[in-house]
């Protein structure tokens, strides 16, 4: 399973909570994926139940986070804890349900806000599972949605998401990052989407 954040939060390599990338508290394997990007991949793989406590310390992190916002008077009111599931598009009609029957029973059973997105995350075949509440509706709910899109495997090939690199910002060959403006003149090249194409 994988989870979309931004650059900006807490979960980055070496400050992932305690234990949580490595195999001794949740024995779940955790990758979270590097670069420029505003957007990280945090990509959860293992047994189902370390799956699932390796998103309780993750939800657990956040809702700390959260509580030290409202402590240094960041915000007057804690906001619910977030999370933005990455799910390949073939298993979203399952989780969906017909006519909704299947979402709207975990919202209910667990009081969270869930939102299947209805377009495709760029150049993937993926879509974005928002779910927002306290932490224990939050951790029950990825309960059931992991528990639905197991017994619904993907169909046909899945295209990951990747985040792109922050708009303005071309990264190239050796790690060097130039921006895009420095080549928006130049008659070969056209900046689309944050990228740099060739033109032929």
């Amino acid at each position: 399973m994988s989870l979309l954040c931004s650059s900006s939060e807490t979960l980055k390599p070496g400050n992932c909570p305690s234990n949580c990338s490595g195999n001794s508290a949740s024995s779940a394997r955790i990758n979270i994926s590097e670069g420029s990007c505003p957007e990280r991949i945090i990509t959860i793989t293992g047994p189902t139940d370390c799956v699932f406590r390796a998103f309780t310390m993750i939800t657990f992190k956040l809702e700390e986070d959260l509580a030290a916002l409202v402590a240094n008077g960041t915000v007057t009111s804690k906001p619910p804890v977030t999370l933005r599931l990455v799910i390949p598009a073939s298993q979203c009609g399952s989780l969906i349900g017909k006519g909704g029957s299947k979402i709207k029973e975990i919202r209910e059973t667990t009081g969270a806000q869930v939102q299947v997105a209805g377009d495709l995350l760029p150049n993937s075949t993926e879509r974005e599972v928002t779910i927002s509440g306290g932490q224990d509706s939050i951790i029950q709910c990825v309960k059931l949605i992991c528990t639905v899109i197991l017994e619904s495997p993907p169909k046909g090939a899945t295209i990951p998401y990747r985040p792109s690199p922050s708009p303005g910002t071309v990264l190239l060959a050796g790690n060097q990052v130039f921006e895009a403006s420095d080549f928006g003149s130049h008659p070969l090249f056209s900046v689309a989407q944050g990228g740099l194409d060739l033109q032929q």
